[in-house]
């Protein structure tokens, strides 16, 4: 692994092998980034609700397993399933990449597989929403398998003073490849009659074509990446079940970092609710249409980029414990001006998404550095598996507390301001945290400043 000193001394130049591996681990960011933004935030959710609702028998409902499910609440049955999958199969798939040190090969098997079953859903079409339904869990498994690979790289790329900066570079390649797909599908999608497409053929080429992006990226990526040896640290379990039963009752010694890992899934839950709920507050309580909430997405992705690059150099001046604490203040503040907003202004709507544009990269750029600090060596995959089952299998708590607002208030307005308790919770148990003591506690070098 990449050490760098933090004795204030200048660091060593990095050498022109490490600068390829690097930029061949950002270029996965670019390559995967598009399955969030073009497939499970645009376009999959409301075509396979189209699907399904073609499908649908004289009673309006689907069948499935005996069951009667309305075509509105296949696609949330379908991704509530797909992570639940999540986690049982990612702390699993950690425990074998340690275990093996055959990183390069499992990354590239599970987003060759992610970016089949993406490809394939071009074939969902004619009432076939149990296939739409199948490739998508296929898919967002394997696209969750493969981003815990992806991050256990980060240690060996950079030392514990450079993994702020490369993190955040790492996330504004994603928000490069991201947002140039969108638009490239967003103009299909808007000019589909003047080419002769059905909507319904155009989001499908928009499925396909992410898929093959996502594929044909990860090919550069896979060839500038290497694996290490696996080290000594690491047991010689027979099996990755083993490994991973072996690192759960380990994990008790390492208490600061499931204190980080507590902290992280209170406040990113409430990031991961505001994204995933922005679309029904803006329809439902301010009135917007879907032109609107395209072009704030598609802001959102670009703004991003540089807020990513900007926090990730204020943590390199201040730390990045006191960054994202700042951030959590800065959504705090979001979530008030959400409640503030006017019915159709549109205007303070996209000053809105702005500002969201601007933590919601760093946040999560800088959140993924941070707890590279925390890890034993050697266990870089198994924690960071435990880390996308907080990021991912928990992503029902903030839609919960949104949702039971609603109901007992009837007010979205009260609904989203609700959320603030994630980010205080949040922000108390990461300040309350002792950084560097946890960084000393893992067995690392702690960075000059966190």
């Amino acid at each position: 692994m990449t050490t760098a000193a933090t004795t204030g001394h200048p660091r060593p130049p990095v050498d022109r092998a490490l600068r390829r591996e690097r930029f061949g681990w950002y270029s996965y960011d670019w390559a995967m980034s598009v399955f969030n933004t073009s497939i499970t935030t645009v376009f999959l959710g409301p075509y396979l609700t189209t699907v399904a609702e073609t499908a649908a028998g004289p009673d309006g409902e689907l069948g499935f397993l005996g069951l009667s499910i309305p075509p509105g609440s296949w696609f949330s049955y379908v991704l509530s399933a797909s992570v639940l999958l999540q986690v049982l199969v990612l702390p699993l798939t950690g425990a074998v990449a340690d275990r093996t040190g055959r990183k390069r090969e499992m990354l590239a098997a599970f987003a060759a597989l992610g970016a089949l079953a993406t490809t394939c859903l071009f074939f969902v079409a004619d009432g076939r929403y149990l296939l739409g339904g199948a490739l998508f869990v296929v898919a967002n498994i394997s696209f969750g398998a493969a981003t815990v690979v992806y991050y256990s790289w980060l240690p060996d790329l950079a030392g514990p003073d450079e993994r702020d900066a490369v993190s955040s570079r790492g996330w504004a390649f994603g928000y490069v490849g991201g947002a140039l797909l969108l638009a490239v599908h967003l103009g299909l999608f808007l000019n589909a009659g003047a080419l002769g497409l059905t909507e319904g053929e155009a989001v499908r080429i928009c499925l396909a074509t992410t898929g093959l992006w996502w594929g044909g990226f990860t090919v550069f990526t896979v060839s500038r990446l290497r694996n290490r040896p696996v080290r000594e640290a690491v047991g010689r379990p027979s099996s990755g079940f083993r490994q991973l039963a072996t690192t759960l009752r380990e994990m008790r010694a390492f208490p600061l970092t499931l204190w980080f890992l507590g902290a992280y899934l209170l406040f990113n839950d409430g990031v991961q609710t505001v994204i995933s709920l922005s679309a029904v507050y803006a329809t439902e309580e301010l009135g917007l249409d879907q032109g609107v909430l395209t072009g704030a997405i598609l802001m959102v992705q670009v703004v991003a980029i540089a807020g990513a690059l900007g926090l990730g150099r204020l943590a390199a001046r201040y730390g990045a414990k006191r960054v994202v604490l700042g951030a959590l203040v800065a959504w705090i503040g979001v979530l008030f001006a959400a409640f503030s907003l006017q019915e159709g202004a549109v205007a303070q709507f996209y000053a809105l998404a702005a500002v969201i544009g601007l933590v919601q990269g760093g946040t999560q750029a800088l959140s993924r550095s941070l707890f590279s600090q925390l890890i034993p060596a050697g266990k870089e995959a198994e924690y960071y598996g435990f880390y996308e089952i907080s990021d991912r299998g928990t992503s029902w708590l903030g839609p919960l507390a949104f949702g039971l607002t609603y109901q007992v208030t009837g007010s979205y307005r009260l609904a989203i301001v609700s959320l603030v308790v994630f980010f205080v919770a949040g922000f108390v148990a990461l300040a309350a945290l002792p950084i560097r003591r946890a960084v000393v506690a893992a067995g690392n070098t702690p960075p000059e400043r966190l």
